[in-house]
C-alpha cells in the first residue's frame, strides 16, 4: 500500500514538472490546471505572436494582451482586461477555470477581473487555450479541437487582424465592433468605434460616443466599399463581405505571405492600415480614414481648436492651457485644454452683473461645435444675454437664430477661404482677466498711448524720411509684401524688376511662359506668367493659397504670386537641373540607373501625396516629363499641380493645344468619362517607359511600332532588359527594372479599376508589395490586331476634333477637381 502511495506521489511530481517545463519552453497552449503569471507567456507555433502580461508606456497598470513576437516594437493587437487592469502580474494568473471551463484572469487577491464567458456545451472534457499563428486566441475542448467555444477574433479591441471579422448578428442585433484605446497608454475603451451602420445598411461607420457618425465606408456593391482606399484595386490585402442567414460581416486576408498587416482605430479616432517593412524595421502607414485630422470629432479634446494647416494640428483657445502638457508635447491632444482662470459667474446673480466679470472672445470663421441648444430670441444682444444669465453657458453664436453651448466645447475647427465647410462666428466665454480687450487692459493701453504721444514729436521727421525712402525703393522695383499664409505677394513691378523685364525665358507651354529671376537676397526663382486666365481675383487668391499650403519634398514649392488686374503670375523655386524633358533624347546627358530609379520613386511619392495626403484630393491631369523638374541633386519635383482647378474649363483647352501632352492622356479623356486620380496613374505609366528607355515614346528607335505597345509585349514576355536605355549597357538593378516595367504596364491598363493607386505604386517601388506580370492593355491588343501603329488617343488632334470626341471632358475636369 505504501509503495502504491509513493508511486502516486511520484506521478504527481512528474505531472507538475511536466506542466512547469511546458510553460517554460514557451508553448502555444494553456492546459487545465496550468496558469500564466509574471513573465510567463504563450507563443504561437511558428513564433509569430506572443501572449502575456504587459504594461503600456509609463503606465503602472498591467494587462493580458497579444503582440507580435519578432517585431522590435511591442504592438498590441488584443487586450483581455482593458477595463480592469491589475497592479501585480507576479501574483495574478491567467488560467482555465475548473468550475465552468472559462478562461479567467485572477488578480493578486485571487478574485476574477476578466472572463471569456465562452458558450460551452454540457459535454465533459478537458479544455485548452491555444494561441494561433494568426494572432487569434481560441478556447477548445480537447475531444473536439476543430471547434472553438470562444476566440479573441470574436471580441476585437482596437485592432482588426487578417482573418478577423466585423459584423452584426441579424437575429439578435449583436454587433461585433472594435473600439479605440482611451489614450496611447490606456487600453480602456475610448470614444471612437468602428461597426456596421446601425441603420442596417451594408456599410461600416466610425462613431464618436456611439452616437455621431463621422466617416462611412460606402455601401458594399458586391465588389468593394466605395470609400475604402484600395478595395477597388488588386493589392496584397483582399477584402470580402459575407451576408448569411444569421451573420453579415466583412473580413480581409493577406494575399502575399511575406506581408504583415493590421488595421487599427487609434486613440485619435482615425482608422489606419499598417504594413511592416522588414527593410527599415518599422511600420508603414498606407491608408488613413478619414484623411483629415479635423474630420474626427474631439480630435483635439475639449476647448481646443483643430487647424489642418498648422504644424501642430491642435491649439488651446485663448484663456486655456493644455490639460496634460506631457501628452501635448508628444503630439497626443485627446486630453484637451483647461481654463487658466475660473469663470466668475454666479447663479445667484440674475441681473446681468456677471457680465462685468466674464466676457466673450469673438472667434471668426470656425466650424461650430455640434449639438448646440437653440434659444428662441429675436436679436444678437438677447442671445448674448441668454448666455450671460446661464452660468453653464460656455459659448454662443447668432446667425438669424440663437445657439448656445453648455459644458465642454469640442470639435471646433479653424477654416480658411478655400474650405468647402461653411464657417461661423463663435463667442467664447472667458474670465475678464483672460480677455485680450478687458476693461483693465483698456486702462493700461490708455496709459501707454498717453506716454507714446509725448514721443511722437521726436519721431515725426524720422517718419517723413522713411516715407521718402520707401518711395524711392518702390520706383526701383517695388516692395515685396507677405501674402496669403506663408506665400509672398509680389506686385507686377516687383516681378518686372526681379526678372529684368522678363528677359530670360526658361520655357513655355499651354499654361504660359516661365522666366528666370533673382530675388534681392540673390535667391534664384522661376516666374510663370499665366495666359488666358478668366478667374476672379478672390477665387484666384483662394486657389493659390491652397497650392501654397501643399509642402512635399517631391512637389515644386510655390513661393508667391502676383494678382493685379489681368496679370496673374506664380513664383516658384528655381530648379537648376531643368526638366526631365532634357534627358529624353539620344544626345542628352545620360542618367545612371540609380538616379533614374530615385527620380521615378520621387515622382510617385509626389503624386501619391497629391492624391491621398492632401485635405482634398488633387488630380494633376498633366503628368509628363516637361512637368517634372530636377534640382541640383537630381531630386524630382512635380510641377504645375493645381492647374486644373486654377484654370477651370480653360484647362481642357490647354491640353488640346499642347500636342505633346496628348501622348500621356488616359482613354477617359477621349471617351468623355469622369476624370479620377487614375488619369495621373495612366500618364505616370506612359512616362515610365520614357525614363527607362531614355527616349520619347514616339521616337520608335527600338521598333517600327508605337513604343509603348512594343514595350508592353516585352514586359508580358519577361524580356525586361531590352527596354533599358542602350547607353547604360545593361548596368541596372534587374529587380528594380522589373518592378518599374511591370508597374508601367499596370498603370496604362485601359480600365481605370485595373490600374493601381499611386500609393500602391509607391509601395511596389519601395519593395513593400510584390507586382505580378501584367496583361497587355486591351487598347494595345486591339491596335495590334488591326495592325495600327499609333493609338487614336496618342495621335495629336485639332482642337475642334478633340472636343467633339471628348464630349463632356471639360466639365468632367472641373467636377472632379471640385468634388474629388
Amino acid at each position: 500500500m505504501e509503495a502504491k502511495s509513493n508511486k502516486s506521489f511520484s506521478f504527481l511530481i512528474l505531472i507538475s514538472i511536466s506542466i512547469l517545463s511546458h510553460l517554460s519552453s514557451a508553448t502555444d497552449t494553456l492546459y487545465l490546471g496550468q496558469s500564466l503569471s509574471g513573465n510567463q507567456t504563450l507563443v504561437s507555433q511558428a513564433g509569430t505572436f506572443e501572449l502575456g502580461f504587459f504594461s503600456p508606456g509609463n503606465s503602472i497598470n498591467y494587462y493580458i494582451g497579444i503582440w507580435y513576437k519578432n517585431i522590435p516594437t511591442r504592438d498590441i493587437i488584443w487586450v483581455a482586461n482593458r477595463e480592469t487592469p491589475i497592479s501585480n502580474p507576479s501574483t495574478s494568473e491567467l488560467k482555465i477555470s475548473e468550475l465552468d471551463g472559462h478562461l479567467v484572469l485572477l488578480n493578486q487577491s485571487k478574485l476574477p477581473v476578466w472572463s471569456s464567458n465562452s458558450t460551452l456545451s454540457n459535454t465533459t472534457g478537458t479544455r485548452v487555450a491555444v494561441l494561433l499563428d494568426t494572432g487569434n486566441l481560441v478556447l477548445r475542448n480537447v475531444s473536439n479541437s476543430s471547434t472553438s467555444t470562444w476566440q479573441s477574433f470574436d471580441h476585437p479591441t482596437d485592432t482588426w487582424m487578417p482573418g478577423g471579422w466585423l459584423g452584426v448578428n441579424k437575429v439578435t442585433g449583436e454587433f461585433n465592433s472594435m473600439t479605440s484605446w482611451k489614450t496611447p497608454e490606456d487600453p480602456a475603451p475610448g470614444p471612437y468605434t468602428e461597426r456596421m451602420d446601425p441603420d442596417g445598411s451594408n456599410q461600416y461607420v466610425f462613431l464618436y460616443n456611439n452616437l455621431e457618425v463621422y466617416w462611412s465606408s460606402g455601401v458594399w456593391n458586391g465588389q468593394y466599399f466605395g470609400a475604402v482606399p484600395g478595395t477597388r484595386e488588386k493589392t496584397a490585402l483582399m477584402l470580402s463581405f459575407v451576408d448569411g442567414e444569421v451573420w453579415k460581416y466583412a473580413t480581409y486576408t493577406v494575399t502575399v505571405p511575406s506581408v504583415i498587416a493590421r488595421f487599427v482605430i487609434d486613440s485619435s479616432g482615425q482608422g489606419k492600415t499598417w504594413l511592416w517593412l522588414n527593410s527599415s524595421q518599422q511600420w508603414q502607414q498606407i491608408y488613413t480614414m478619414p484623411v483629415a485630422h479635423c474630420d474626427v470629432p474631439s480630435f483635439c479634446g475639449a476647448f481646443a481648436v483643430c487647424d489642418e494647416r498648422s504644424s501642430s494640428s491642435c491649439s488651446c483657445y485663448t484663456g486655456f492651457q493644455p490639460a496634460s502638457p506631457h501628452e501635448w508635447d508628444s503630439g497626443e491632444w485627446v486630453s484637451g485644454c483647461v481654463r487658466r482662470t475660473r469663470l466668475q459667474c454666479s447663479s445667484n446673480n440674475t441681473n446681468g452683473g456677471d457680465h462685468e466679470k466674464d466676457g466673450f472672445l469673438e472667434m471668426q470663421n470656425v466650424k461650430l461645435p455640434s449639438n448646440p441648444e437653440s434659444i428662441n430670441v429675436s436679436s444678437a444682444e438677447e442671445c448674448k444675454s441668454a448666455c450671460v444669465n446661464n452660468c453653464s453657458c460656455t459659448a454662443y453664436t447668432y446667425d438669424t437664430t440663437c445657439s448656445i453651448w453648455q459644458g465642454d466645447l469640442r470639435s471646433l475647427q479653424q477654416l480658411y477661404g478655400g474650405d468647402t465647410i461653411v464657417g461661423g462666428t463663435l463667442y467664447l466665454r472667458l474670465a475678464a482677466s483672460d480677455l485680450p480687450s478687458s476693461s483693465s487692459s483698456h486702462k493700461w493701453v490708455l496709459a501707454v498711448v498717453l506716454s507714446i504721444v509725448a514721443l511722437l514729436g521726436l519721431i515725426f521727421f524720422v517718419i517723413l524720411g522713411t516715407i521718402w525712402l520707401l518711395r524711392r525703393m518702390r520706383k526701383r522695383g517695388g516692395s515685396i509684401m507677405s501674402g496669403e499664409g506663408s506665400l509672398l505677394h509680389f506686385t507686377y513691378t516687383d516681378l518686372q524688376h526681379i526678372t529684368k523685364n522678363f528677359s530670360e525665358k526658361l520655357g513655355g507651354g499651354g499654361f504660359g511662359s516661365v522666366f528666370k529671376g533673382t530675388m534681392p537676397d540673390s535667391t534664384t526663382i522661376a516666374v510663370k506668367k499665366l495666359e488666358g486666365l478668366r478667374q476672379g481675383e478672390k477665387q484666384f487668391r483662394a486657389e493659390v493659397s491652397t497650392m501654397g499650403s501643399i509642402q512635399h519634398i517631391n512637389l515644386l514649392r510655390l513661393r508667391g504670386f502676383c494678382c493685379e488686374g489681368i496679370n496673374r503670375l506664380l513664383v516658384y523655386d528655381y530648379m537648376s537641373g531643368g526638366s526631365l524633358d532634357n534627358y529624353l533624347s539620344p544626345n542628352s546627358k545620360v542618367l545612371d540607373w540609380s538616379t533614374r530609379y530615385r527620380i521615378i520613386l520621387g515622382i510617385a511619392r509626389g503624386i501619391a501625396y497629391l492624391h491621398e495626403k492632401c485635405r482634398e484630393c488633387i488630380i494633376h491631369c498633366d503628368i509628363k516629363p516637361g512637368n517634372i523638374l530636377l534640382d541640383a541633386e537630381s531630386c524630382a519635383k512635380v510641377a504645375d499641380f493645381g492647374m486644373a482647378k486654377l484654370l477651370g474649363r480653360e484647362f481642357s483647352r490647354v491640353l488640346t493645344t499642347m500636342r505633346g501632352t496628348v501622348g500621356y492622356l488616359a482613354p477617359e479623356w477621349i471617351s468623355g468619362l469622369p476624370i479620377t486620380p487614375k488619369v495621373d496613374v495612366y500618364s505616370f505609366g506612359m512616362m515610365l517607359f520614357e525614363i527607362v528607355s531614355g527616349q520619347r515614346n514616339s521616337s520608335n528607335s527600338k521598333s517600327e511600332t508605337f513604343f509603348p505597345i512594343w514595350a508592353a509585349q516585352r514586359v508580358t514576355e519577361g524580356e525586361i532588359i531590352c527596354l533599358l536605355d542602350d547607353r547604360l549597357k545593361g548596368d541596372a538593378d534587374m529587380e528594380e527594372l522589373m518592378r518599374v516595367c511591370r508597374t508601367a504596364c499596370w498603370c496604362i491598363q485601359e480600365q481605370e479599376l485595373d490600374r493601381p493607386s499611386m500609393g500602391q505604386v509607391v509601395l511596389v517601388l519601395e519593395g513593400v508589395l510584390e507586382v505580378n506580370t501584367p496583361p497587355i492593355p486591351k487598347t494595345f491588343q486591339r491596335l495590334m490586331q488591326d495592325d495600327q501603329q499609333v493609338p487614336h488617343f496618342y495621335n495629336p488632334l485639332p482642337i475642334t476634333e478633340h472636343k467633339e470626341q471628348s464630349g463632356n471632358s471639360e466639365a468632367s475636369v472641373v467636377s472632379s477637381q471640385n468634388d474629388p
